[in-house]
C-alpha cells in the first residue's frame, strides 16, 4: 500500500476543490483529508449525516454466471447463495493463511461489485484471473471509471445519488459505487439535504474506535484473519474448502493466534499521534507495532496496534514512544475451542 500502481495514480479528486479541502497524503493520496474542521465533521458523522470521498479506493466488478460460486471458492465467505442487494466481507489468503485482500463487495443480480484498498484492485485482478479456468466470468479493474463514497450518519437515510450498488459496510455506513464523473453531482445533491462533507482524518477516527482494522495499515504480511478479529466479520467458519482454510481451522479448534489487536488510548498531553509502523514496548522491549492512529473528537488520541498474544491486557504500553493504556479487541484466548472430554473406563479407579 506504500504506492499507487493502480490507474489512479496522479489523479485527485473533484471534490478536492470544495471549500477548505485539505489534501490527504501516503495511501489516501487523491482525497481530502478534511474540509477545514476535523472534529465537526466526525460529530456529523456520528451524530447526524455525512459523506466521506473514499475515491482513492480501488474498484473490481466481476460478472457472468457463475461469479458468486466462484468467489465463494476462492475467498473466505459464504457467498454462493448472497441475494442481490446483499452485501459481505470477504479475505483472500495465502496458501498459509496469511491475509492477501481484504474486500468489501455487494452483488447487483448482475455483477458483484467489490471496494479493496487503494492501489490494491491490479493485484486482486491478476489472482482472479488466475483462477479463472473455464467457469462463466469476467472481472475487471473499473477504478479508473468507478469509485466509492461512504455515506454515513443516522440522519443519512439509505439513499445514494447516482449508485449503481451500494454495500453495507458495518458500523461505517454505506458504500455507494458511483461512477467517476458524477462524483461532484452525487456530491451535492446529498448536500443539499443538508449531509456534510467530511474528510478521510474523519472517518479514520471513527474506524478506529469501531475497532475496524484497515488491510495494509493495521496489518502485515504475516497477519491472518484470527489476530485482527475478521472472524467471523470476513470468515464462514463452516463454509467448504479455500485456500489458507487450514490455518484458520487449526488457529480456530486447537491453538491461539501469536498476536491479537489492541484499541490504544494515548497519552493525551503527547502533542504528536504515533506514526504507522512505529514499536509498540513493554518494559523495553518491542511486542507488536501501530497500525492506524487518530484524534478522536470525544476518545481522544486512539490509535490501533498489533502486539504479542500474551501481552498483559492492564499493561501501559509505549507506543512510539508515547504510553498508552489498553482495550481489548480480540482476547487473548481467541481460538483453542475445541473441548477435549476425557471417558475413563468403568471400574477405574484413582
Amino acid at each position: 500500500m506504500a504506492g499507487r500502481p493502480d490507474s489512479l495514480a496522479g489523479m485527485e479528486s473533484p471534490l478536492l476543490t470544495a471549500p477548505g479541502a485539505v489534501p490527504a497524503e501516503g495511501t489516501d493520496t487523491g482525497v481530502a483529508a478534511h474540509y477545514g474542521n476535523p472534529y465537526a465533521e466526525q460529530r456529523a458523522l456520528a451524530q447526524s449525516a455525512g459523506l466521506v470521498d473514499r475515491s482513492n479506493r480501488g474498484v473490481v466488478r466481476v460478472t457472468g454466471p457463475d461469479r458468486l460460486s466462484w468467489l465463494h471458492s476462492l475467498t473466505t465467505q459464504h457467498l454462493e447463495q448472497l441475494p442481490p442487494g446483499d452485501s459481505a466481507e470477504a479475505l483472500i489468503l495465502s496458501p498459509n493463511g496469511h491475509i492477501e485482500h481484504h474486500l468489501m463487495l455487494t452483488d447487483d443480480g448482475t455483477s458483484v461489485w467489490i471496494g479493496v484498498e487503494p492501489g490494491t484492485a491490479p493485484a486482486l485482478v491478476a489472482f482472479l484471473e488466475s483462477m479463472r479456468f473455464m467457469l462463466r466470468v469476467e472481472t475487471a479493474d473499473v477504478t479508473g471509471e468507478y469509485a466509492v463514497l461512504t455515506l454515513m450518519g443516522p440522519a443519512a437515510g439509505g439513499e445514494l445519488p447516482g449508485a449503481v450498488a451500494v454495500a453495507a459496510n458495518g458500523p461505517l455506513g454505506l458504500d455507494g459505487f458511483v461512477r467517476r464523473d458524477g462524483l461532484q453531482a452525487a456530491a451535492d445533491s446529498l448536500r443539499e439535504r443538508g449531509v456534510v462533507l467530511a474528510g478521510l482524518q474523519a472517518y479514520e477516527a471513527l474506524r478506529i474506535a469501531a475497532h475496524r482494522p484497515r488491510f495494509g495499515l493495521d496489518t502485515d504480511h504475516r497477519t491472518i484473519p484470527h489476530e485482527v478479529g475478521w472472524i467471523p466479520a470476513a470468515v464462514h467458519l463452516d463454509k467448504g474448502c479455500y485456500r489458507g482454510q487450514e490455518t484458520v481451522a487449526r488457529v480456530h479448534n486447537l491453538g491461539h493466534p501469536p498476536r491479537r489487536l489492541v484499541l490504544l488510548h494515548l497519552d493525551g498531553s503527547e502533542d504528536r499521534l504515533p506514526s504507522h509502523g512505529d514499536p509498540v514496548e513493554l518494559d523495553g522491549a518491542v511486542i507488536g507495532f501501530v497500525g492506524s492512529a487518530a484524534r478522536h473528537y470525544e476518545l481522544g488520541p486512539i490509535a490501533l496496534a498489533l502486539v504479542k498474544r500474551t501481552t498483559p491486557t492492564g499493561a501501559t504500553l509505549l507506543a512510539g514512544g508515547v504510553p498508552a493504556a489498553q482495550e481489548v479487541v480480540v482476547p487473548p484466548d481467541t481460538g483453542g475451542n475445541v473441548k477435549v472430554t476425557l471417558k475413563r473406563r468403568p471400574g477405574l479407579v484413582r
